[in-house]
């Protein structure tokens, strides 16, 4: 039932299309253009989209455009706070936990959303530009669940700062602040074998750069944590930054 009222607020709502397809569009025009970047005097072309190391590029590509989705989130729970529909639902009889609830299925959505773009994506660009490949476009597809994985961890922390702040434009500033600048900063203070564990570190991990290995061999071993030692953390997180939200809703004036 909240569920069915929680489409009624955000399928008529203009601003999730636009992001929606602002996430869509950006994406497909990074990935297009990629095979026209010149390396050492040649083109990359068809070698970018070639199965099954699309599956690692697209992925590490795609989770630079997960801030759109957090940024989306954000609007939607601080506009609960902003219009006082939070409030209303509890006095029409919905508790808290249902009301986080219908967010982390919103949330639940849109990493599904991210999940089937990125493979949309995926296969009409490897299938159409590196034909000869599709015999392993199965292979590797496992990182599209990893990245679904790091599109919730985020959204999490979407949802915490949009919990804490309440106000939308406070609370992207905040988002961003934190996973472009105070994160970055704060892991230069830190030794290397500790700023990995923090959060958005974590959920970075999930979704490594394309040649990390080859990287690695010229400037040692990289401390990051590999993508199946990051899921337990990522989920982990994503778990504590929805109960804290949860504690935050429960004890305080909707």
């Amino acid at each position: 039932m909240l569920v069915r009222a929680e489409l009624r607020k955000i399928l008529p709502y203009r601003t999730v299309w636009i992001i929606l397809l602002l996430f869509v569009v950006l994406l497909a025009l990074f990935v297009s253009a990629g095979g026209n970047v010149v390396l050492n005097g040649q083109q990359v072309g068809a070698t970018l989209y070639t199965f099954p190391g699309l599956w690692q590029k697209l992925t590490y590509v795609a989770s630079y455009f997960n801030l759109l989705l957090g940024i989306l989130l954000v609007i939607l729970i601080t506009d609960e706070f902003q219009f006082r529909t939070f409030r209303q639902q509890v006095i029409d009889g919905a508790s808290v936990r249902e009301l986080l609830q219908n967010k982390l299925v919103v949330s639940g959505g849109l990493a599904v959303f991210g999940m089937l773009t990125v493979l949309a994506l995926g296969l009409y660009f490897g299938l159409t530009r590196a034909a000869d490949t599709a015999n392993q476009a199965t292979v590797g597809i496992t990182a599209v669940l990893l990245y679904g994985v790091q599109v919730l961890g985020l959204l999490s922390l979407a949802a915490l700062i949009a919990v804490v702040v309440r106000r939308s434009g406070p609370s992207i500033l905040l988002f961003l602040l934190y996973a472009w600048v105070a994160e970055p900063l704060l892991r230069f203070s830190l030794p290397d074998t500790l700023d990995r564990y923090l959060p958005a570190k974590v959920f970075n991990s999930l979704t490594p750069m394309p040649g990390q290995e080859v990287l690695d061999t010229m400037t040692g071993p990289s401390v990051a944590l590999l993508p199946t030692q990051a899921l337990p953390i990522a989920l982990a997180y994503t778990a504590l930054f929805w109960g804290v939200s949860y504690m935050l809703l429960r004890n305080r004036d909707l």
